[in-house]
């Protein structure tokens, strides 16, 4: 089969307005998918939305697909990706939909599809769809008989369904009471179902950014802004805070001093409550995962393995592996005990249950694991191949002498960017000037293309 041309490694994104986050699109997109799944005997879509404006007209269109195609919709509203993945499963639906650009800004939107067991299409489902796209884009589609057109219903108690999993993701002997937490819901599609997760098992809650006016989601706030978040958690004097992106599959944490923990230092507190649990598996990150996240799991005896960056990779390669743990620096968190996909709220339970099982602070409970500084930098590359210059003798031996300087204490990672003509520099090593003029060193041999 061909590679995909609409599909990314995170579904179908853009900018609303532009091809292919139009109506026009979304309808035939739509189309598509209802006709593959009328094909596996399918007969009901489910789909959510995050908050952003747009959602409303992508939500119309694809319902308006599906029907065309014979497929019945049932609609959720504004709910987390892993909270659609989930009630597609509950539902029992054929299928899910899920309306989101994740962390990007209001002004993008994206289609992403799940199969019926909640998980995200293999590339070849995703080629298949994309085949009857193209018929459609090209040649228009068709509508099944009247008799035959998909009716849709509308889920209410989506939210309230999806918060008691959330709850029940904590272990019972466990509560949150005397915790004080602050909350970012980045304006997103957790707005109101986060913060009432955690007041509901006893914390104290201070939710910030939850007020989306269909505009606001992700700015200046959520996973990838800390700022407001680590202000507010030092100012209330809270135990620790939580940031969700827009569609709540990302989970960054503010220790009680202000400081960052990422998605490498959450995955390693998985894997080492898990180690005492007695899991006896090991742990996915990405090759972009921090170096002293691999030493960390080392020291405990727990097996790494580095998938392509990619929550869907990080999730193929625990499947070959047969381990239920793996994430991405970013927040997208794994545990397959849990949840099929990456969940931010179901695996903040895990983390809160660790600090209280312990006793600890988030502070303390992330000082089994040392990050190795690390610098990234962009060098653009023009009018020549990324892999032939990937390839290169001058670029190959650069980098083989940075490794072998670093030795076991450092790591070099070159990757070309699947969108612009740029190769990423990515150097770790002990010391922050250290990684910096070797990656520097990198870049110059680079810019020499």
């Amino acid at each position: 089969m061909n590679e995909r041309r609409y599909f990314g490694t995170d579904g179908i994104r853009g900018r609303v307005g532009d091809f292919p986050m139009t109506a026009d699109f979304a309808l035939k997109l739509g189309w598509a998918a209802g006709k593959v799944m009328r094909r596996g005997g399918a007969r009901e879509v489910l789909i959510g939305k995050d908050t952003r404006a747009s959602g409303y007209m992508l939500e119309s269109a694809l319902e308006a697909g599906f029907s065309s195609a014979g497929m019945d919709i049932a609609l959720v509203g504004p709910l987390p990706t892993p909270g659609v993945a989930y009630l597609a499963s509950t539902f029992r639906s054929d299928g899910a939909v899920m309306i989101s650009a994740s962390h990007n800004p209001y002004y993008d939107n994206g289609i992403k599809i799940f199969g019926r067991d909640g998980q995200k299409l293999s590339d070849a489902q995703e080629q298949e769809i994309e085949h009857y796209l193209e018929i459609a884009l090209s040649e228009g589609s068709t509508c099944v008989s009247p008799e035959k057109l998909g009716k849709a219903r509308r889920i209410e108690d989506a939210s309230g369904r999806y918060t008691e999993y959330c709850k029940a993701a904590l272990p019972s002997a466990i509560s949150l009471e005397g915790l004080k937490i602050v909350v970012d819901c980045a304006n997103g599609a957790a707005y109101r179902v986060a913060p009432a997760v955690y007041r509901e098992l006893g914390a104290s809650v201070i939710a910030i950014h939850n007020q989306p006016d269909g505009f606001n989601i992700n700015r200046d706030c959520g996973a990838t802004s800390l700022e407001s978040l680590c202000a507010a958690v030092v100012s209330h004097g809270a135990d620790l805070g939580i940031a969700l992106d827009g569609d709540a599959d990302r989970l960054i944490m503010v220790d009680h001093g202000g400081m960052e923990v990422d998605g490498d230092e959450l995955l390693y507190l998985l894997a080492r409550q898990s180690k005492f649990a007695g899991y006896q598996g090991g742990v996915v990150g990405t090759q972009m995962s921090n170096l002293g996240l691999e030493q960390a799991l080392a020291a405990l005896g727990i097996p790494f393995q580095r998938s392509k960056v990619g929550d869907r990779y990080v999730k193929e390669l625990m499947d070959k592996t047969g381990w239920r743990l793996g994430g991405e620096t970013s927040g997208h968190l794994l545990n397959l005990d849990y949840a099929p996909t990456g969940d931010a709220i179901v695996a903040s339970m895990q983390l809160l249950a660790c600090m209280v099982k312990e006793g600890v602070s988030l502070q303390r409970a992330k000082q089994g694991m040392i990050k190795k500084p690390q610098t990234l930098i962009n060098v653009s590359i023009d009018g020549e191949s990324l892999d032939e210059v990937l390839a290169s003798h001058s670029v190959v031996q650069a980098v083989k002498d940075i490794e072998h300087e670093l030795g076991q204490e450092g790591r070099v990672l070159l990757r070309k960017s699947g969108t612009e003509p740029l190769i990423r520099v990515m150097v770790e090593a002990n010391e922050e000037l250290q990684a910096r003029k070797a990656a520097e060193k990198i870049a110059l041999v680079l810019q020499a293309y």
